[in-house]
């Protein structure tokens, strides 16, 4: 178990931590490419991106959603055509979902338009917090994927 008593240096750095991603969140989801997705649609993606396909019940687990949910939020994937449902290798009784080159292409010009924004946006730091920007990146990550 981590220890949990903190200082109230850490305890003030993890309420900034917590507020700035948060309103950061929210300000690159307004730079969404394809308004027609749900952020949960577009989650969706981005994890058969990082993770490749996987079985609905896979993709419920790794997006924290109940089965019936991940099974309707795949049913309107496929209609978009931004993913097809395939047969399962080894277990004739599940589908895999994977992403389609048309749901490739969109996440790519996605992330070109959120990189666009933050990177203007962060044109605003000197180089004192670009240098922290980049320490703390890796870490921000690692904590993303815990």
């Amino acid at each position: 178990m981590p220890d949990l008593s903190r200082t109230p240096d850490d305890t003030a750095a993890v309420n900034a931590l917590r507020s700035g991603v948060m309103r950061l969140s929210r300000r690159l989801k307004h730079q969404r490419v394809d308004e027609s997705l749900s952020p949960t649609e577009m989650s969706v993606l981005g994890t058969l991106a990082r993770c490749g396909s996987a079985t609905p019940g896979e993709l419920a687990r790794k997006e924290h959603v109940q089965p019936p949910s991940m099974t309707r939020i795949v049913a309107l994937l496929e209609a978009k055509e931004l993913v097809r449902l395939e047969p399962h290798p080894e277990d004739r009784r599940q589908k895999v979902v994977r992403q389609t080159e048309r749901a490739e292409a969109m996440l790519e010009e996605s992330r070109r338009k959120r990189n666009a924004w933050l990177a203007e946006l962060a044109g605003n730091l000197d180089e004192d917090e670009w240098a922290t920007l980049r320490a703390a990146a890796p870490v921000l990550e690692k904590l993303a994927h815990l």
